[in-house]
């Protein structure tokens, strides 16, 4: 795997997990609205996760738009 290959695989990791981490913090705010003390505005909070959100997934958009062909190359030098 060329070094640039694994800067743009880890950048793709990064995003998933990111987008993943927000998904489960709505999905905690939607089970568990009055749990979270520090937040009391949950629509608030909602909306600054959907944002967090929305930037990782755009990130990871870009980078299987434009970088797609290297993402591949490096994920198949790893198998």
């Amino acid at each position: 795997m060329k070094p640039g290959e694994a800067i743009l695989l880890a950048a793709k990791k990064q995003a998933e997990g990111e987008v993943e981490v927000h998904k489960a913090n709505i999905q905690v705010y939607q089970t568990m609205p009055a749990g979270i003390g520090e937040h009391s505005d949950i629509v608030e909070a909602v909306i600054a996760e959907l944002d967090k959100l929305a930037a990782a997934n755009d990130r990871l958009e870009m980078i299987n738009t434009y970088f797609n062909q290297s993402i591949l190359s490096a994920e198949k030098s790893l198998q």
